[in-house]
């Protein structure tokens, strides 16, 4: 997916934009997507690309929308920060900067805790 950097302002908030285009960190705690625990689905805020299940979703006390697992081919990974910010995350579709990935989540599943923006993604639930 190619838009244009206005196109992308235009379509996005302020706060998307800088997360999603520019690879920002929102504040932690400040996302109303940490208090949802309903049935459904977590997309992409910029191109409606399932991303996560909230079958995966759990609170690891960080202050960001936490995950176990991704749903496969929609979800690219990177090294990008590297050190203490573990693995980039990237949506396949448009290239939107989701979070990273670290080695320190649940262990009786996966293991990973993928940290992501709540500006990021938007819950869609199930019908």
């Amino acid at each position: 997916m190619v838009k244009t950097e206005a196109e992308w302002k235009a379509q996005l908030t302020p706060l998307q934009y800088r997360v999603l285009r520019q690879e920002g960190t929102e504040q932690p705690f400040t996302s109303p997507i940490n208090k949802i625990y309903e049935d459904g689905t977590y997309v992409c805020a910029a191109c409606e690309t399932p991303l996560f299940k909230s079958e995966d979703k759990f609170d690891s006390g960080t202050g960001w929308p936490s995950f176990d697992n991704y749903i496969k081919g929609n979800v690219l990974f990177s090294k990008g920060g590297g050190g203490m910010y573990g693995t980039e995350e990237h949506c396949a579709t448009c290239g939107g900067h989701l979070g990273h990935v670290f080695n320190d989540g649940p262990r009786k599943t996966t293991g990973k805790r993928h940290c992501i923006n709540g500006a990021a993604i938007t819950f869609v639930p199930k019908a």
